[in-house]
C-alpha cells in the first residue's frame, strides 16, 4: 500500500489543478512551488488572493502533515489567517514555505511565508490544524 503523503498526492485533485507541487524537505518543513499563469489571475495582471491562500494553506497543512503521517493521521485546517504585502503577477514563480511553530496532542499551529522570484515576500499566513485519524478519513493502511 502507499504512503499516507502518496495516498494525498494522489487524492489532492485541488493541488493539480491549481499547478502546486511541494518538496518535504524535513518533517515539519515543506517548500511548494507554483508557477503563475492566466488561470490564476483575477485582473488582467494580477493572481486572485484565493491562489495564494490555498497556497499557503497546503504549505502548512503538508507541513503539518508531514509531522503526523507516521501516526497515519492526517490534519484538516481549523483556522488560517493571511497577510498580503505584494502584488503577484502572471508568470511570477513562487515559493512557499512552512514553518511549525507547536505541535501538541491534537492541534498543531504552523507559520508560511510565501516569496517570488525577486526573493520579495509576498504573502505570509499563519494556521491552526487539527490532528485526524487517517483510516477515519478514507485513508488506507
Amino acid at each position: 500500500m502507499k504512503t499516507l503523503i502518496e495516498q494525498y498526492i494522489k487524492n489532492n485533485q485541488f493541488g493539480r489543478l491549481i499547478g502546486m507541487d511541494f518538496e518535504i524537505i524535513d518533517p515539519g518543513k515543506v517548500v511548494y512551488k507554483l508557477e503563475v499563469s492566466e488561470a490564476h489571475l483575477a485582473t488582467p495582471i494580477a493572481v486572485h488572493g484565493g491562489c495564494i491562500s490555498a497556497l499557503l494553506d497546503a504549505t502548512m497543512g503538508v507541513g503539518a502533515l508531514s509531522l503526523v503521517e507516521k501516526d497515519f493521521s492526517v490534519v484538516s485546517t481549523l483556522e488560517m489567517k493571511v497577510s498580503f504585502f505584494e502584488a503577484v503577477l502572471k508568470n511570477d514563480k513562487l515559493v512557499s514555505t512552512s514553518k511549525i511553530i507547536r505541535k501538541g496532542r491534537k492541534i498543531i499551529f504552523a507559520e508560511a511565508d510565501v516569496q517570488n522570484q525577486k526573493d520579495q515576500l509576498v504573502a505570509k499566513s499563519t494556521g491552526t490544524f487539527m490532528i485526524l485519524d487517517g483510516l477515519k478519513l478514507g485513508y488506507k493502511k
